[in-house]
């Protein structure tokens, strides 16, 4: 499973387009990486750029883009409305799947020790990746701007994390940071009121509102003595939210800013807006997400809404998506459609069809034919994924028969379970294929030189390394699958007692499919240690798992009658 980052570089240049492009250029010459979004800014001049990928690549094309912003933009002569210190003014980078905050800290760390030692640009860290408590508050390492960095530079307390400590004219200085993921979200209400729907937003906001006297609305503003204003704190954290009219719609909606989805998650947004709504006497109608959202929280999303109904939540990505738009009414304003808002489907490789995209002719057609692949290791991979799909099906079934209300979540935690399970061998069945592929093109590498030969060999064996341990990860998955099976034969419906038989047939058939690929694999790998280690354990998980197909196959004799 990738991980991603996304990197949102803001540029100091946001009426020349030119310029933008030749730097968004540099962006997508990086293979792994996407070109999200270019939002230019005439009267701020300043761009916001969006990219995602894979953290090396995005790290190295935002470097690019640093750089090549370094030689085109000029700060000597920059205007613009937004508070600024540099050619590129600021770096974040946001986790965005399978990776976390303490890892993105290093790669932004990365970054500006990169730039600052690279471009001779000085560089602050900020927000997560600030190395002291005062910087990690943007506007105190921007504070002064371009304009006041001369002096900022000569004080001991504003050295740069990176780079030199010596003001740089053109290009000024950079923030490089790592902050949780944004997500901008709006609540539909069904009102024109924007000061009802302001009242909403106070209600929730973490900044709450602001106290006053006797009468929360007339009474005198209450400060502290530093006379500033005190505030009542709203309900959620990390959010910030206005109420607002929409004219295009003709409906306020509650407009907010979700700065860190880990503590408030959207659908926990929308639940509290829909509570605070109704005591005012007002009803959310919908919701709509501007810009893209990660695919965890519309997993995420989806299981709550489940949970709420006393559902199992161990059903697919895809159903799971499908409950969260309609428990959020996503769709109510405009459709929904999760390949343009969801970031991992945004960038996809589009590198053809996949095997476990073809229907069951296709993929049987595809295996019979001359191509080398799919083989046994792809089909040992599929026939585990409907094993567990047999068992996770009897699961769902059970969480919902009637009688067995009571049973819902403990049905629930095991279909959970065996769609996790399932998901791992389906991704394995194309994972499989690519992985015989990585082979052939180690071998189609260049040999001329002693250089060359030395490469090609490496890769070969690397190649080779990868093409056995997929298959090993197909016998762990498919051994793992077992438990859940055979807690399904044993405590399932006895009416699909059978169905969960052929689910342990069939991870049987997966474990000893796919050591049948792990032992042809490693004929040609020179790592001895290695092999015999794999094969060792290749052997013990398949004897494990022909035993325990043997007691599987009991039970269902007995359940059977």
């Amino acid at each position: 499973m990738k991980k991603l980052i996304e990197c949102v570089p803001n540029f100091s240049e946001g009426n020349d387009m030119g310029i933008i492009k030749q730097i968004t250029d540099e962006i997508e010459s990086v293979d792994g990486v996407k070109l999200l979004d270019v939002d230019p800014g005439k009267a701020t001049n300043r761009t916001v750029v969006t990219l995602v990928g894979t953290p090396d690549e995005v790290i190295e094309a935002a470097f690019k883009a640093v750089r090549k912003a370094s030689q085109l933009i000029d700060m000597s002569k920059h205007k613009g409305e937004h508070p600024r210190m540099g050619a590129t003014d600021v770096c974040p980078l946001v986790p965005v799947a399978n990776i976390t905050m303490e890892e993105v800290v290093e790669y932004a760390r990365k970054l500006a020790e990169r730039i600052g030692n690279e471009l001779d640009i000085p560089v602050y860290c900020y927000e997560n990746a600030a190395f002291e408590p005062k910087r990690r508050n943007l506007a105190n390492c921007r504070s002064g701007e371009y304009e006041g960095l001369p002096d900022k530079m000569k004080n001991p307390e504003w050295k740069p994390d990176f780079g030199p400590a010596v003001f740089n004219a053109k290009s000024g200085a950079t923030a490089v940071g790592a902050r949780d993921f944004l997500v901008a979200y709006n609540i539909n209400l069904n009102t024109t009121s924007t000061r009802r729907a302001n009242a909403i937003a106070f209600d929730v906001r973490e900044k709450g509102r602001v106290k006053r006297e006797g009468n929360p609305i007339t009474g005198k503003i209450v400060k502290d003595e530093k006379g500033d204003k005190v505030f009542i704190p709203g309900s959620l954290k990390a959010v910030k939210a206005i109420g607002w009219f929409i004219e295009e719609y003709g409906v306020a909606q509650i407009s907010m800013n979700l700065t860190n989805i880990s503590i408030t998650p959207v659908h926990v947004a929308f639940d509290e807006v829909v509570q605070k709504a109704h005591e005012r006497g007002i009803r959310v109608t919908g919701s709509e997400l501007v810009g893209l959202v990660p695919l965890q929280a519309m997993i995420d999303a989806g299981k709550y809404f489940l949970r709420k109904q006393q559902r199992s939540v161990g059903v697919s990505e895809a159903e799971l998506i499908k409950i969260a738009v309609k428990s959020m009414g996503l769709d109510e304003l405009k459709p929904f459609n999760p390949k343009e808002k969801i970031i991992e489907y945004m960038i996809e490789e589009d590198a053809g069809k996949k095997l476990i995209e073809m229907n069951l002719q296709e993929f049987a057609d595809e295996t019979a034919s001359e191509s080398p692949a799919p083989g046994g290791g792809s089909v040992s991979a599929y026939v585990g994924a409907l094993g567990i799909s047999l068992a996770t099906m009897v699961a769902n079934l059970a969480s919902h028969k009637r009688g067995w209300d009571d049973k819902w979540e403990f049905y629930s935690k095991w279909a959970e379970k065996g769609q996790a399970i399932k998901n791992e061998l389906t991704w394995l069945v194309d994972e499989d294929t690519r992985s015989f592929n990585r082979i052939m093109e180690a071998f189609g590498l260049p040999k001329s030189t002693d250089e060359e030969k030395k490469a090609r060999h490496q890769a070969i064996q690397d190649a080779t390394k990868y093409a056995i341990e997929i298959p090993f990860r197909v016998m762990q998955k498919a051994y793992e699958s077992m438990d859940v099976i055979q807690e399904m034969v044993e405590k399932g419906n006895p009416a699909s007692v059978t169905d969960a038989g052929v689910g342990a047939l069939c991870a049987r058939t997966a474990v000893m499919g796919a050591y049948m690929n792990v032992r042809i694999n490693t004929a040609d790998l020179e790592d001895k240690a290695f092999v015999k280690d794999i094969v060792e354990k290749g052997r013990e998980i398949q004897e494990a798992a022909i035993k325990k197909e043997q007691e599987i196959i009991k039970l269902v004799e007995e359940r059977m009658g």
